[in-house]
């Protein structure tokens, strides 16, 4: 089968490799009928050391189940499903918790030698607990939005729950890519009174204000601090998503946080260190978040996709087939694109 390998910077190919195939009892195997190229897929594509071996990418999908092992009991041969960027076993304290992503045997597709999604299809392992069934067909129109479910509209939304977000609050987003996009979703479905988009891509601004997104601020460093005091009375908001992950956008999270204020942390670090501490610690501001338990939020957030009351599928504005997924990396790298759904 075909699957996508990155083995370096700038380096994504599309490879000829071995099939996948049950191997433990609580397998499925899944043919992928959706993809898409992930914005923390962009950091490997900036950075990644030279690797023969190279690493099979994709974390996000929507599929038709193969195969199953013996011992699945939720799934069959021509269900389909949403698989979730985690493994979770579905049944230890953490993923009873609903903190699928710190389950005991928790792991990444496309990860640190896990296969990925950017493919023909693909192994599950614990598919009872990492995939969940769509109560759809392969309807075209729900497609994108119910992609979304596997990270970037349960992140956003994990980003605005750990923010304490609510009706009546003032919400600022730090980010304008798919992750910030849905997390103005999640602020407005969560009954935010203004939403704040930080961004300077004035397409991706726009997609911001159709989710929702009352302000917007193109500004950056002591500037967007001061454009968001000024837009929230002078004291900040009262709760910020981060969804980019860089010391800057950190450190501009804490800083336009009002006393006492949240902040749902979920871009992914790209640094060791995080910034802005004293002023988090003497503004009793709230940090928390972390990788979303996305598959935790899905019963919640299907129903309002279904009927159509959240439309998170507008993030892709690019769709490739598998063979051009090279191109979609480069799309995205060069912000020619927010997200590019892959058809494999």
């Amino acid at each position: 089968m075909r699957a996508t390998v990155m083995h370096g910077a700038g380096d994504v190919r599309l490879e000829d490799v071995v099939d996948p195939r049950l191997m433990e009892p609580t397998d499925a195997i899944l043919r992928v009928i959706r993809a898409s190229i992930c914005g923390s897929d962009l950091w490997p594509y900036a950075s990644m050391e030279r690797s023969e071996a190279g690493q099979s990418m994709g974390h996000e999908a929507i599929g038709i189940i193969e195969d199953v092992g013996p011992e699945v009991r939720t799934l069959k041969r021509g269900d389909l499903v949403v698989m979730p960027f985690a493994i979770s076993d579905g049944v230890c304290e953490f993923c009873q918790e609903g903190l699928q992503t710190e389950c005991i045997h928790v792991a990444f597709f496309g990860n640190n030698g896990m296969n990925g999604a950017q493919a023909e299809a693909l192994r599950i392992p614990y598919a009872d607990g990492t995939l969940y069934k769509l109560p759809v067909g392969e309807d075209d129109a729900l497609m994108a939005s119910l992609l979304t479910l596997a990270d970037v509209m349960g992140t956003g939304h994990h980003a605005a729950v750990v923010a304490k977000v609510g009706p009546g609050k003032s919400v600022a987003v730090v980010g304008d890519g798919a992750v910030g996009l849905c997390g103005v979703i999640a602020a407005k479905r969560l009954g935010a009174e203004q939403i704040i988009i930080m961004g300077r891509h004035r397409a991706r601004c726009a997609v911001a204000e159709e989710f929702g997104a009352t302000n917007v601020v193109s500004e950056r460093g002591e500037e967007a601090v001061d454009r968001v005091k000024e837009l929230t009375g002078g004291h900040g908001a009262h709760s910020v998503l981060e969804c980019v992950g860089l010391n800057q956008s950190t450190e501009t999270a804490i800083s336009i946080a009002r006393p006492g204020g949240a902040i749902g942390w979920v871009g992914v670090p790209q640094h060791a260190m995080m910034p802005g501490s004293q002023t988090a610690f003497f503004g009793n501001i709230t940090i928390g978040g972390g990788p979303a338990p996305v598959r935790a939020y899905i019963e919640e957030l299907l129903p309002d996709i279904l009927d159509g009351r959240i439309e998170p599928g507008k993030v892709f504005d690019r769709t490739v087939e598998l063979d051009r997924v090279p191109d979609g990396y480069r799309a995205m790298a060069d912000r020619e694109s927010i997200k590019v759904m892959v058809r494999p």
